[in-house]
């Protein structure tokens, strides 16, 4: 009964151990893959350079809409000043009909019109005087037609201005929001990080990275690389936190995220392999976060982890490290909000010798969970590796 027992723990022991998705693949495997997602890649780059052209077009027509706008609000301010200069000259009219109409109007009993016309030394100076007063209210009244009319015309000018504005600012508005969608599609796309010419150029690497290892069209790469190169990764004997004390901030694929983030009250903690093994990759990634890539071998299949955000690094590509070597220092590099570290862990890599492209990787990952003890809660406090 003992035995049984003792063979059940070790046959779960060996599934914890062993990789959910080896990805294990032939060199033909892997340059189909490889063809399909360079295919892939350049409908991408096709799709972000209609969307980049689309941009453009609709800037420039929304520079336009704007252009007209910014004419629309002068002229409806230089109709404003016209409007309050005839309503000026209407009022300056209005007081001078008045003091004419005074001629003609009666005064304190006198006739003031009367006055005036027989103040006439002749007939003709009369008929003079007379004409002078008619012909002054009649222009003083025309004019002030005249600007009544502008003023009734420039306001109806001003609604159909604002009209046009409001009108403008739909359509800007209309443009803006279409530029946003598009804008989200290209950020979308560029969002599989790293940029996808990268993404391109690694894929091709890694054919060219088999290829020369000699490794047959049919055969397993994984193994072709171990019998060309012999076991020169260590065997993971056991799996350990990467920092001494911390908690977890983010948990493996909450809301699509590859790995796990993992902080400290120690904003520049030092930062362990999960696992001894062989650094893979270091690199900045295209936001500048300092990144650290180690090559385990779990039962002679390769895992991968993956340390991001780092501070500083102390270690350099093909160094063997075990769970005792500091490769590093926590940090805020990169696309981050606040000091942490990304921790992921995958059945393959992008980068040349890890066998799968930038798309298979996103698929490979593991819940780290599965080779490292963190507390199930989240910013629960841990000490101890």
């Amino acid at each position: 009964m003992k035995r049984k027992s003792i063979i059940v723990v070790l046959i779960l022991l060996l599934t914890i151990l062993m990789p959910l998705n080896t990805n294990a693949k032939t060199l033909k495997q892997l340059e189909d893959e490889v063809n399909k997602f360079t295919k892939d890649l350049e409908d991408k780059q096709s799709q972000i350079a209609t969307n980049d052209k689309e941009v453009a077009e609709i800037k420039k027509k929304i520079e336009n809409y704007e252009a007209e706008i910014s004419n629309i609000e002068k002229e409806k301010l230089t109709l404003e000043a016209e409007i309050e200069e005839s309503n000026e000259e209407i009022k300056e009219k209005s007081e001078e009909s008045k003091s004419l109409f005074q001629y003609i109007q009666v005064s304190e009993g006198e006739n003031a019109y009367l006055e005036y016309i027989f103040g006439a030394t002749d007939v003709t100076d009369m008929i003079y005087r007379m004409a002078i007063v008619e012909q002054l209210t009649e222009y003083n009244n025309k004019i002030m037609d005249e600007l009544t009319a502008l003023i009734k015309e420039n306001e109806a000018r001003k609604v159909e201005l604002t009209a046009k504005n409001e009108e403008l600012e739909k359509l800007t508005d209309e443009l803006e929001a279409e530029q946003d969608k598009i804008n989200a599609n290209t950020a979308s796309i560029k969002a599989a990080m790293p940029s996808v010419q990268k993404q391109l150029d690694e894929a091709n690497k890694q054919l060219s990275y088999y290829k020369k290892l000699g490794c047959g069209s049919n055969e397993d790469i994984t193994a072709c690389e171990m019998r060309v190169n012999g076991n020169s990764v260590p065997s993971a004997s056991g799996f350990y936190r990467p920092m001494v004390s911390g908690y977890v901030t983010q948990n493996w694929m909450n809301a699509g995220h590859l790995g796990i983030d993992l902080s400290n009250t120690n904003k520049t903690i030092e930062i362990y392999p999960i696992a001894s093994g062989v650094v893979f990759a270091k690199y900045y990634d295209d936001y500048g976060a300092l990144v650290l890539k180690i090559r385990h071998n779990v039962n002679g299949k390769y895992i991968y982890s993956t340390y991001a955000h780092l501070s500083a690094w102390y270690v350099n590509v093909g160094q063997v490290v075990t769970p005792d070597t500091v490769i590093g220092r926590m940090g805020n590099t990169g696309y981050s909000f606040g000091s942490h570290l990304h921790l992921e862990v995958t059945t393959c890599d992008w980068h040349a010798g890890g066998g799968c492209t930038w798309a298979t990787y996103q698929k490979s990952t593991i819940n780290p969970r599965q080779y490292v003890g963190f507390p199930s809660g989240l910013r629960v406090w841990w000490n101890g590796r």
